[in-house]
């Protein structure tokens, strides 16, 4: 892939790294673990990360909206999804399913946005601000789900002017079916790169 990396230039965006959705034990766990376990899920993030990390790139944490009473409540649009997060309390504040999982928590210099309401990680948040005063240029987007947080944040990143990077087994979704639709059938019309985790390792590892 003749795209590089550029220090300075290329930020990681990880989407929702919560203990609900990654964790043994997490609420959404259960629905994500089958094609999780599949691709690889844990380790390919933890990749990503370490490669991007000694390339110098830096890490933006996308993170969704931690439930707290109230929340949702008087709503004249509530989603499906967002009706979930209500019932369900999904990443409550100030519960072990709300925090970031163990492996996968800020360094020093890293930027934590503001929360995301519904999926888009840009939608009413501070990221684009974040990325552009920083000369950020190209985001690679990993995190969950493939279909809904990361399909939304990476194809408003294509409409703002950012060249985008999917890495097909550093996400995951409830079913097969979601994942081949997020690379296969939708991520071709917005993303310019879409990647193994090995694939994109091996372009870190030249570009630094």
């Amino acid at each position: 892939m003749s795209q590089g990396y550029a220090q300075g230039r290329t930020a990681i965006l990880l989407v929702d790294p919560y203990n609900d959705f990654l964790a043994e034990g997490g609420k959404v766990w259960p629905r994500v673990e089958a094609v999780a376990t599949e691709v690889g899920l844990l380790d390919n993030l933890r990749t990503v990360l370490a490669a991007g990390r000694q390339a110098g790139l830096k890490v933006f944490f996308v993170p969704h909206r931690r439930w707290e009473p109230g929340d949702y409540e008087g709503w004249d649009h509530l989603t499906a999804s967002q009706r979930g997060v209500q019932s369900r309390q999904l990443f409550a504040r100030g519960t072990w399913g709300g925090e970031f999982h163990p492996d996968f928590q800020p360094q020093q210099g890293e930027v934590v946005v503001k929360e995301h309401w519904a999926q888009s990680g840009f939608a009413n948040t501070d990221l684009d601000f974040q990325l552009k005063q920083r000369g950020i240029t190209q985001v690679i987007v990993i995190g969950l789900l493939a279909n809904t947080c990361i399909e939304s944040t990476a194809r408003f990143a294509m409409e703002l002017g950012y060249h985008v990077t999917l890495v097909r087994d550093a996400t995951a979704a409830f079913q097969p079916e979601m994942m081949q639709a997020a690379h296969e059938l939708n991520g071709p019309t917005f993303a310019h790169a879409i990647l193994s985790t090995a694939e994109l390792a091996g372009s870190l590892r030249d570009a630094s």
